[in-house]
């Protein structure tokens, strides 16, 4: 059996052999995975760890709240990233899509985890969001007089009951963690049912399977489109019940694409160094993946920008205090650091060609952008709260600090499980015709 020499160093080679690759022998996940996974809990044990002296600061306890909410919405983003991904590829094809698409299954099948991850969140939630703490017209009323509330405040939350109420809050995720939970198994069991399919490797068997996975992930996108916007708002936009944004669940929705293309990019060049990957992803695919993620990064400033333009030229009293909160003071660096990192570095970075086909550059580029989003997300949570404008000066306020252990630990938690996910299955499907595109050589330079 030969395989193509593969450049790991080099932007631009190609491989030397001059006619198609043959299969590998085996498509079972190197055992480097169970490796990986090992250290991943590791990481999460000793985050934990460094995080129960925090509990016993200033204010601890609600910062490891907070900060358990971002590593929540990171590990949602993977997950629910993943399977919009998944579905988005399954209607546009392509080979970029054949070679990441295990990687993308492993993610959306951690849904179920991430919904269990959800309930410590549902017992303490009258810490972060006012409509948990004031839940009738009554607290409300209370509160405003105890000037726990503003009256812009009490109005909103009056107004906004019907959505954002303990009931309706659990309603709307079960709801959502449901419907994502169905698309997730039946695109996953259908993968399994396509490779064992009798007829596998005719154009009978790959149109069949083909319009089937087409005609469930289109409905299916919009739908997470609008599941995506419901969560966003009640998770994360609801912690300032005053804001009010248009494209809210737009820009969560890039920004997923964002995190999953930079996990999913990792996680193959990673595994490029074994077999089977080692054969399947070739250079070509890569740079796919490398534009794919440049035009998510550039979709992301555009957004997120454009919202910023528009609410900060219209100078409206209701909506530019959401960003005055995360501009005073030491929030300017934060801001500031979170343009750079999220945006700036990798827009600059991948407009190189050589460098997104670059396996070692790639490598630090993707653990860039990941946590650049947790930086992002940082921005998004931590400045809703009153006390937030103090808890930067770690001096007087180290339990801030548990925005750093608390999110490796529950990331670290999720990879452990999209890992052992990653290993249930083979790493390519082969009832697919891009397999044997993918055994092509090469002639790009």
């Amino acid at each position: 059996m030969s395989f193509g020499h593969e450049h790991h160093g080099e932007a631009g080679g190609h491989h030397g052999h001059h006619g198609p690759r043959s299969l590998p022998a085996t498509f079972e996940a190197p055992e480097i995975v169970s490796a990986w996974r090992t250290r991943a809990l590791i990481v999460a044990a000793v985050a934990i760890v460094f995080t129960i002296p925090f509990a016993f600061s200033h204010e601890g306890k609600n910062h490891i709240l907070r900060a358990y909410l971002m590593g929540y919405m990171i590990c949602f983003s993977f997950a629910g990233g993943g399977l919009a991904m998944l579905m988005l590829q399954y209607v546009s094809g392509g080979k970029w899509g054949l070679i990441m698409r295990r990687p993308l299954e492993a993610m959306s099948r951690t849904i179920g985890l991430v919904a269990l991850l959800f309930v410590p969140i549902i017992f303490f939630w009258k810490h972060l969001y006012q409509w948990a703490a004031f839940p009738t017209a009554g607290a409300v009323a209370q509160a405003l007089s105890n000037h726990a509330v503003t009256l812009e405040q009490a109005m909103t939350l009056n107004a906004k009951r019907a959505m954002l109420n303990p009931t309706a809050a659990i309603v709307q995720t079960i709801a959502i963690f449901a419907l994502l939970w169905l698309f997730q198994f039946l695109l996953n069991k259908w993968s399994l049912e396509r490779d064992a399919d009798p007829e596998r490797n005719t154009e009978r068997s790959y149109d069949r399977w083909r319009i089937r996975f087409e005609n469930l992930s289109g409905p299916g996108i919009l739908l997470y489109v609008i599941l995506l916007t419901d969560g966003a708002i009640v998770w994360i936009k609801s912690l300032d019940i005053t804001w009010y944004s248009s494209i809210w669940g737009l820009q969560f929705l890039v920004g997923q694409g964002y995190a999953v293309l930079a996990l999913g990019i990792l996680t193959l060049i990673l595994l490029s160094r074994y077999e089977p990957i080692k054969t399947m992803l070739r250079t070509t695919e890569q740079h796919d993946l490398g534009k794919f993620a440049f035009a998510f990064t550039m979709l992301n400033i555009y957004l997120t920008f454009a919202e910023f333009l528009i609410i900060w030229s219209g100078n409206v009293p209701d909506e530019i205090p959401w960003y005055l909160n995360r501009i005073h003071g030491g929030w300017w660096v934060v801001c500031s650091a979170d343009f750079a990192f999220h945006w700036l570095i990798p827009f600059c970075l991948l407009l190189s060609r050589d460098l997104k086909r670059n396996k070692k550059k790639m490598i630090w580029l993707t653990c860039w952008m990941l946590f650049a989003r947790c930086v992002d997300m940082f921005w998004l949570i931590e400045p809703n709260f009153s006390d937030a404008a103090g808890n930067l000066h770690i001096t007087n306020n180290i339990g801030i600090l548990a925005y750093i252990t608390v999110p490796v630990a529950v990331i670290a938690l999720w990879v452990a499980y999209y890992l052992t996910q990653l290993k249930a299955r083979p790493l390519i499907n082969l009832n697919d015709p891009h397999v044997e595109e993918l055994l092509e050589p090469e002639h790009a330079h």
